[in-house]
């Protein structure tokens, strides 16, 4: 497993993007009162999107796909893909 992998299925974790991937985003996996999301966390510290998941299968999953995109697609494309602000 590579350094930032997560060897535990626990909410609040976060699943780094790799520090030269151009999306510079984290990938945070939450459970609150109100169930499971995943949270795509920009270079700030803000949420940049929040997507409530049935399930933390759904959760992990969803992250997981979103950490994919964020290390192969371009800045833009991935801000396209999942619909987020330009950055400043």
């Amino acid at each position: 497993m590579g350094a930032d992998a997560v060897t535990e299925r626990s909410p609040g974790a976060i699943l780094e993007v790799d520090p030269a991937s151009p999306s510079g985003c984290s990938v945070e996996i939450r459970r609150d009162e109100r169930g499971w999301s995943v949270a795509i966390v920009d270079r700030l510290g803000s949420d940049a999107d929040v997507r409530a998941c049935r399930d933390e299968t759904e959760a992990w999953v969803y992250a997981s796909t979103v950490r994919q995109h964020a290390a192969w697609l371009s800045p833009e494309r991935f801000r396209g893909y999942y619909g987020l602000k330009p950055e400043a």
